[in-house]
């Protein structure tokens, strides 16, 4: 507990664009964040004041940083999770747990867990040698799909494999190197769609509409809220999908639900136990943000309202544009000017090709027009012109 506040004291490991923006909402609730980060240019870190320094691999960091918490969550899934048991054996509230955590951080452990449960799976196996890969691609069909069991995201840990020796050739040398293996048929899908749940340790559960998710090279680059064409039977067979994993596997905070839409239904692609890129759009979208949902569900407070405070929403994310060019600040000038009704947030990330420095949510009537606004503001980010 905050002496000078007398409200709790969240910490969150991790200190990029997840924890700045939960940062904010949390100052609405009356509280400051404490943030564990590796360095002082972490986008966290240049704007909380309760910052701690320190790798959120290393046990003894975590131990320091969780002293005079209430509760600590993560902004993303790589604290190894032998550490969050030994903090919570030690006595420190750690949300979502370690056994739920687990799910997000491992495929080959989601995958078996949601078999368990009959959730609906892409057709996988486990990969301990090349034969694996080779055998299920000629099972399935070609072309399949290796990942990564561990540490992927933003299409980073996912190779699409068209044939068995490039199956072969690849498993050899990824597995030498130590990386753990499964493989996926490759899901004949119409769309991606996402989902989120919010959980408090009361067992208390919210759900945001579903949303449409659109991807290239295998990055996030647009979100529309709601899913635009979804049948609502669809629609509340997803939230209610989220809203079972989320209680089966005891997650505590919010839970992102990857889909694919296909003709025979949804499938499950991922699970992010955390505030969520295809959530960003909920700060001017929804009547409860998701990163304000994620510290009442930490903090076991009654949930707030998800709904929508539009009729559309669109977030576009803004990507690290060519080197040289107008400034980011001269950029913003241009921006406002031509679209007022842009909301902006820049993560405090230095511009780099590709990387994501921000993103932009549009707000209205028509899903079109607002695709349209939306797609503009960031490209005016990105690349200095309409």
């Amino acid at each position: 507990m905050d002496s000078r506040t007398g409200l709790p004291v969240v910490g969150m490991v991790g200190g990029g664009q997840l924890a700045r923006m939960t940062h904010q909402a949390a100052i609405a609730l009356g509280q400051s964040l404490r943030v564990l980060a590796l360095t002082p240019e972490d986008g966290a870190a240049l704007v909380a004041a309760d910052v701690h320094y320190g790798d959120h691999t290393d046990l003894a960091a975590l131990r320091t940083f969780a002293k005079g918490t209430d509760v600590v969550t993560f902004d993303h899934e790589h604290v190894p999770n032998a550490h969050i048991q030994a903090l919570a054996a030690e006595g420190v509230t750690l949300y979502p747990p370690a056994d739920a955590l687990r799910h997000a951080q491992d495929k080959r452990v989601m995958r078996e867990r949601l078999t368990e449960l009959g959730a609906p799976n892409p057709a996988w196996q486990p990969v301990e040698a090349p034969g694996d890969a080779v055998s299920f691609g000629e099972r399935v069909g070609w072309p399949v799909v290796l990942k990564a069991a561990r540490g992927g995201y933003d299409g980073r840990g996912v190779w699409v494999v068209g044939d068995a020796e490039e199956a072969a050739g690849l498993v050899e040398t990824l597995l030498a190197g130590g990386t753990p293996l499964i493989v996926e048929e490759r899901v004949r899908l119409r769309r991606e769609l996402a989902v989120q749940v919010a959980r408090s340790p009361f067992g208390q559960v919210a759900a945001y509409p579903v949303v449409e998710t659109v991807q290239r090279d295998g990055i996030c680059v647009e979100v529309l809220a709601p899913a635009p064409d979804l049948p609502e039977e669809r629609a509340v067979a997803a939230q209610q999908l989220a809203i079972d994993l989320a209680t089966a596997l005891g997650v505590v905070g919010l839970l992102a639900v990857e889909l694919f839409e296909t003709d025979g239904g949804l499938v499950v692609n991922e699970l992010a136990m955390r505030p969520h890129n295809s959530g960003h759009w909920t700060i001017e979208g929804a009547r409860t943000s998701q990163f304000e949902q994620h510290l009442r569900a930490v903090l076991d407070y009654p949930m707030g309202d998800t709904s929508l405070t539009a009729p559309v929403v669109v977030m576009a994310n803004v990507l690290g544009g060519p080197e040289g060019g107008m400034a980011i600040d001269e950029r913003l000038h241009h921006l406002f000017a031509a679209e007022p009704g842009a909301r902006v947030h820049l993560y405090g990330k230095q511009v780099r090709p590709g990387r994501k420095i921000g993103h932009v949510t549009v707000l209205g009537d028509d899903l079109d027009e607002v695709r349209v606004r939306a797609a503009r503001a960031a490209r005016w980010l990105q690349e200095g012109r309409e």
